[in-house]
């Protein structure tokens, strides 16, 4: 399947800021079913991007501004080749049969940051799944969420904490993400959160919630299958149509843009951005 990515967001000041290094999460990760045949990537006269892989192997580019500036546009064109992903193609270990998984003592080493809660909640029964069988766990907790929070769009702000989510019922995708990944770890197995983009060319309009906005949703850590993902926002496994650009313990580690502006006076700023995930 070829894909093409548009994304534009632009940065507005009311008055000349300086910038510090920006970093932009929004490059496919390595993977042997995706390959990148056109990138290009826009900004600022003047401005220079360093590519490198940051602590959770995502590929990032640091960006810098040697200037003030009164606005900062980033552009990003990509065009992909997506080999088919099966959702179901896995096969677990008998030790991740059942929920908890079994970990080794090596792997709860490794994904001891992964395994561990940050938030707590009053768990509803339909998200406190231990000694179910694995798979059967998994899908109806994404399930439940999709069903029972509904999809609200919140351009900005952080994600709300898993206790707000569940009492307000509504919530945009990371929070839902931010909810499943907290529930799975309250349940024993190892959780990510992930950033990226997602293809809805193949859903009912009515059924499209990351059109035109990065998404977000959760990888779980699962013996024999690795790390597989979860859509909460649409209650499904995640196929080829889900294309990861960044993975991490917080929603801070797969922001699609980070990075600060200062002057020396207060000076406010407004963001507009658009992304269109499209078969060319």
């Amino acid at each position: 399947m070829k894909l093409a990515i548009r994304y534009r967001a632009e940065y507005r000041y009311e008055a000349p800021a300086s910038l510090s290094i920006h970093v932009l999460r929004l490059f496919p990760r390595p993977d042997p079913l995706v390959r990148i045949e056109r990138q290009s990537l826009v900004t600022v006269d003047g401005a220079s991007a360093h590519f490198r892989r940051d602590l959770f192997d995502n590929v990032v580019a640091a960006c810098f501004f040697p200037d003030e500036l009164p606005r900062l546009p980033i552009s990003l064109d990509l065009e992909l080749e997506v080999g088919e992903r099966n959702p179901f193609g896995f096969l677990l270990e008998p030790r991740g049969l059942r929920i908890p998984c079994d970990y080794t003592p090596e792997e709860r080493r490794l994904l001891a940051p992964f395994l561990r809660p940050t938030q707590s909640a009053a768990w509803p029964g339909p998200l406190a799944v231990a000694s179910r069988p694995t798979l059967e766990g998994l899908v109806a907790m994404n399930r439940w969420i999709a069903e029972t929070i509904c999809y609200e769009r919140r351009e900005n702000g952080e994600p709300l904490s898993v206790g707000e989510t569940l009492a307000r019922g509504r919530g945009a995708c990371r929070d839902v993400a931010v909810l499943l990944a907290e529930a799975v770890r309250h349940n024993g197995l190892a959780a990510r959160l992930v950033s990226g983009y997602l293809f809805e060319g193949a859903m009912a309009e009515d059924s499209r919630r990351a059109s035109s906005a990065m998404h977000a949703w959760v990888e779980v850590y699962l013996p024999g299958a690795g790390w597989v993902g979860l859509d909460p926002t649409h209650g499904v496994l995640c196929d080829h149509c889900f294309v990861p650009t960044a993975v991490g313990l917080s929603p801070a580690d797969i922001a699609p843009v980070s990075g600060t502006y200062f002057s020396d006076t207060p000076v406010g700023s407004t963001l507009s951005s658009s992304l269109a995930v499209v078969r060319p």
